[in-house]
């Protein structure tokens, strides 16, 4: 696998990744995404450390992902239903 060392930072702390090449732009993306995200938060809410902020983020990313797995379990199950369904009507047709 073809890594890289790359160099990120998440709330003005800088963190040192070796990561897969084809990874990195993903990797840099996400490291974005949380920054807004807590500055965002950093906005509307009051906060005592910023450890509530990054929490905060976490708990809505993590909220995220499960949304889409159950969405995307669902239309697994939906899709192979119509293929079992499709395979039925052409073993039909034989």
């Amino acid at each position: 696998m073809d890594e890289i060392v790359i160099n990120i930072t998440i709330v003005d702390k800088p963190y040192r990744l070796t990561v897969a090449r084809s990874d990195e732009q993903k990797v840099r993306k996400a490291a974005s995404l949380i920054n807004d995200r807590v500055k965002s938060y950093s906005r509307h809410y009051d906060f005592k450390d910023v450890q509530d902020l990054l929490a905060m983020t976490a708990l809505q990313f993590a909220t995220s992902a499960v949304k889409y797995e159950s969405e995307a379990a669902f239309k697994d199950q939906h899709l192979e239903r119509k293929l079992n369904e499709l395979n039925d009507l052409l073993s039909e047709q034989q």
